[in-house]
């Protein structure tokens, strides 16, 4: 069984976070292993408080893991100071792990910047030079190339802005809608693909880009393509959106578990 490793915060609801990367990991059959960035008390209305862990602690849990379990992927998430994303950046740099998935979560969907400044660019800087993949949203592509977030984009030159920080591969998230459809961009350095996915029109759509990091990291370490990993994703994503479950007042989650009964 492959083993994919997520370095992330917990989400009490069970939505987001590394409780959406074990459901996904287990949904797609490869074995899920954890390390807690933060601790957050959160529903589907907001965020009531959260714990940022300290490095220390998170390198125990870093050693912890990669010293005992063979690791084929990781995903990183939620990443909470500068402390942790340079922690992280120097153990990765230092493994043998070739598949590593960034989601740069430092944007949340309304537009609130998540890191401090120097945080987030320890993640530019650094953590993305050593990815497979990036996995920002519209805003945390915006703020990695160097523009404010309301600024007026062109993201077929903000792509390739991301590609020249370092990483492997970059894929922009709902970059626009077209015929019932959403575009992502995907690039490797050569063209821009157009990656469409069903649009569905919800909001209750809580732990999507965490679920897409993770199906990424679990198709690699299966053996897939990058292309192939990226859209089998986006179809696992659209799914687990469509069939999803309501349990609280606010934006509720995906159904991982819709991909069971297949």
């Amino acid at each position: 069984m492959k083993k994919i490793l997520t370095i992330a915060g917990s989400d009490s609801s069970g939505g987001a976070g590394i409780q959406a990367d074990l459901k996904t990991m287990t949904v797609l059959n490869v074995y899920g292993a954890t390390v807690i960035t933060a601790v957050t008390a959160q529903n589907t209305t907001g965020v009531q408080g959260i714990k940022i862990l300290s490095s220390e602690f998170v390198e125990k849990q870093i050693d912890s893991v990669i010293n005992d379990i063979k690791i084929n992927s990781v995903k990183t998430g939620m990443l909470a100071n500068k402390n942790i994303i340079d922690l992280v950046y120097e153990k990765l740099k230092a493994s043998d792990i070739k598949n590593i998935v960034v989601d740069p979560v430092m944007v949340a969907v309304g537009g609130d910047i998540l890191l401090e400044k120097k945080a987030i660019k320890s993640l530019i800087n650094k953590l993305s030079s050593i990815a497979k993949i990036i996995t920002p949203n519209l805003y945390e592509a915006k703020l990695m190339a160097g523009y404010k977030i309301d600024d007026d984009v062109d993201y077929n030159k903000i792509i390739k802005k991301l590609y020249n920080l370092g990483p492997d591969n970059v894929l922009i998230k709902g970059v626009s809608k077209n015929n019932g459809n959403i575009i992502d961009l995907l690039y490797s350095g050569n063209e821009i693909l157009r990656i469409k996915s069903e649009y569905i029109p919800t909001r209750d759509t809580h732990g999507s880009g965490c679920t897409l990091s993770s199906a990424i990291a679990s198709y690699l370490a299966l053996g897939n393509t990058l292309i192939e990993s990226v859209r089998k994703s986006k179809e696992f994503v659209t799914k687990s959106i469509k069939e999803g479950v309501k349990i609280g007042k606010g934006r509720n989650p995906l159904n991982h578990l819709t991909h069971i009964s297949e």
